[in-house]
């Protein structure tokens, strides 16, 4: 049935790209991106100036019922949640009731000693070093116990000192944020925002809770030999398509729970941009790198991640390995991709949807490499980077984001591929022990233990005593 629908919106597709206009570029581009990847739905929005230029919907939104994807299908957005915390955050500075760089302890009151001095700026950067509420036993069941289990753990590292993607850090934003608007600790932060965006098919809940229209999630399943966890290269081909269900009680929903529809999503951008939400100086500190304590800038904002594309800015979020979006500010542009697979990484094909819309976007650094392998081949690594740096040699590579990738692809069992981006990464960061970290696990999945072993010691040549390279290095 699956492979009928994808067959059906090829045909349709076709006929539409008869013209060549950015649409029919965008078509045939997201169709071959379909097949690839074996997303089952997909829908797409791109804003312009305040102005919808493109909706489009592809494929399955129920492979079950053969539910064609529509204009009001409703998909799930995970962390892309946290965006629209950052949003909520930001009004509250902008009203003058909270402060960016002021302890969370002078909030709420009811916090470990150890946590109250952490600033609201580093829980929204994920700076923070507090434990993760997500490891809790009980996180999906129990918010009480949750709490407990929570409050006994203990701080991972001095607040700023380092990134920790942490669900414990919107938590409790979510606490300060309500506290402020005097509603119940739990209450969901974005209602005022999806009145004002118009956004009438948005709504939070998980599995559990009835939504119109939505889609069900999917995950590509692999049933062959794992190694670290990952697919291994054997097993490429081992894998069924199966149900995704998860569950975020409403503590958590300020860092994942949300769900909407690309329209939905691109009339959120258009408000954003028309300062119905923020005003200039709000947005600017919104989308500002946090620098850690040593001076060095992160790759997060408030609620938002920030990369740079040449001498553009991309400000977005991703959320579920299925959801994504990207504004270039200076532009005037954003895109929204949402599907029903997780692992679909749909944030990898934004960039190159972008450029249509943006013709000097340039397609350097991480989004130029990843386009040109794709094409190419991923043997050709070496090449593709030196013709990207001749073309643009003030474009610097990114760790962060190159990392990402060469982990997204180690989990949709492209562990040849991931390993050609985390030799490349350790190439360009030599001195990064955490390049290097990776790098002996993309060699561990690839089947190369001695590769992966010299790896690992080059970890603690960088980073002696570390934990995870002794584990490692004893296990092999």
């Amino acid at each position: 049935m699956l492979r009928t629908l994808l067959a059906a919106a090829s045909l349709t597709l076709a006929l539409h790209a008869a013209a060549q206009t950015p649409t029919a570029d965008a078509d045939r581009y997201l169709t071959a991106q379909m097949q690839r990847l074996r997303i089952p739905g997909l829908s797409v929005a791109v804003v312009k100036d305040g102005q919808i230029v493109l909706a489009r919907n592809y494929g399955a939104a129920s492979v079950e019922f053969g539910v064609p994807v529509a204009d009001d299908t409703v998909f799930s957005i995970n962390s892309i949640t946290k965006a629209f915390t950052g949003v909520a955050a930001m009004k509250q500075v902008e009203l003058g009731r909270l402060d960016l760089s002021a302890p969370v302890g002078q909030y709420l009151a009811d916090l470990p000693p150890a946590w109250r001095a952490v600033t609201i700026r580093q829980l929204l950067s994920h700076m923070s070093g507090l434990p993760d509420i997500t490891r809790a036993p009980t996180v999906e069941t129990d918010e009480e116990a949750a709490w407990r289990w929570l409050r006994e753990q203990n701080i991972l590292f001095k607040p700023g000192e380092r990134f920790h993607y942490c669900q414990t850090n919107y938590m409790l934003i979510q606490r300060v944020v309500n506290q402020l608007e005097g509603r119940a600790p739990n209450a969901p932060l974005a209602e005022e925002q999806l009145r004002i965006a118009g956004m009438n098919h948005t709504a939070y809940g998980d599995a559990y809770t009835v939504i119109p229209k939505r889609a069900p999630t999917y995950r590509w399943q692999w049933t062959g030999a794992k190694v670290q966890g990952y697919p291994a290269p054997s097993s490429t081909d081992a894998s069924t398509l199966t149900a995704v269900s998860e569950r975020f009680l409403p503590f958590r929903r300020a860092a994942a729970g949300m769900n909407s529809s690309a329209s939905d999503m691109a009339h959120w951008l258009i408000a954003l941009q028309q300062h119905k939400l923020l005003n200039d100086t709000s947005l600017a500190a919104m989308w500002r790198p946090v620098a850690f304590n040593d001076g060095s800038m992160g790759q997060w904002a408030m609620g938002w991640q920030v990369l740079q594309r040449g001498s553009h800015r991309a400000v977005g979020m991703t959320g579920g390995g299925r959801a994504g979006f990207f504004l270039y500010p200076e532009d005037g542009v954003g895109v929204i991709i949402l599907t029903n697979l997780t692992g679909s990484f749909p944030e990898d094909l934004i960039d190159k949807l972008a450029s249509l819309y943006i013709p000097q976007l340039p397609l350097a650094g991480v989004p130029g490499l990843r386009i040109a392998l794709e094409e190419r081949g991923f043997g050709q690594i070496a090449s593709a980077a030196a013709d990207i740096e001749r073309q643009y040699p003030d474009q610097p590579w990114q760790e962060n984001e190159l990392n990402d990738w060469g982990y997204r692809l180690l989990s949709t069992g492209r562990a040849a591929d991931a390993l050609a981006v985390l030799r490349f990464t350790a190439e360009r960061f030599p001195r990064s022990a955490n390049a290097q970290d990776s790098l002996g696990e993309a060699w561990l999945v690839n089947g190369e233990r001695a590769a992966a072993r010299q790896a690992y010691q080059r970890v603690l040549e960088l980073h002696p005593g570390d934990a995870n390279a002794l584990k490692r290095l004893e296990s092999l």
